[in-house]
């Protein structure tokens, strides 16, 4: 009779708080590099910090982030889901103003008849977002579409990709903006959003 050794069980995910994708002033003055050591250094690490605390009282299998984000519910979800939508949102955000072109330009012509209406689409489903949130760009069926998200949420949770996201959370805006959420998203939306990621993703998604 042959023996096999009992395997040692698999190690829970742990993550990680990534690190911005440019210095914490790179999107002043639209955003201040206070805003952002409080929003990355304090509110995205204690996602990180949450997720992973529940993460070792209830090991959960999962290879990546997304995995546990789809996996997942109730508290464990709420956070893992909210370092992956940071994460995205800064990657979201572009110091320099950035414009859409080639295919991604294509489609916003079709989907919304110019970058004008989608932008305006934006803005009003991140103003309308009542309470905390997000508002995203997303490709579904081919083509792209204007959804907002309450709490932590996420198209990513069903599949859906995603191509470029705001966030409307007050800890986003209070410091630079104080309550006036439509000024932030203005100014966010006019120049810090990062066309070429949302390109990436677009390519990603076909």
């Amino acid at each position: 009779m042959t023996v096999t050794a009992a395997r040692p069980p698999k190690a829970a995910l742990q993550l990680e708080l990534p690190p911005l994708p440019y210095p914490e002033d790179a999107l002043a003055p639209v955003i201040s590099a206070e805003t952002l050591r409080f929003h990355h250094g304090k509110h995205h690490k204690k996602y990180v910090d949450t997720a992973n605390q529940l993460l070792a009282q209830e090991p959960v299998q999962a290879a990546t982030l997304e995995d546990l984000v789809r996996g997942s519910t109730g508290k464990l979800f709420n956070n893992a889901a909210q370092v992956w939508n940071h994460d995205f949102y800064w990657k979201s955000l572009s110091p320099q103003p950035t414009k859409p072109e080639g295919a991604l330009l294509k489609k916003i012509d079709e989907a919304f008849g110019g970058y004008e209406a989608l932008t305006k689409q934006l803005a009003t489903a991140a103003s309308g977002q009542f309470g905390s949130g997000w508002a995203w760009l997303i490709h579904r069926a081919g083509k792209l579409e204007v959804v907002p998200t309450a709490n932590a949420e996420t198209p990513m949770a069903k599949g859906i990709a995603c191509l470029l996201t705001l966030d409307v959370w007050e800890h986003a805006y209070y410091i630079d903006y104080r309550n006036d959420r439509d000024s932030y998203l203005k100014k966010v939306i006019a120049e810090r959003l990062n066309w070429k990621f949302a390109a990436e993703n677009l390519s990603k998604a076909k």
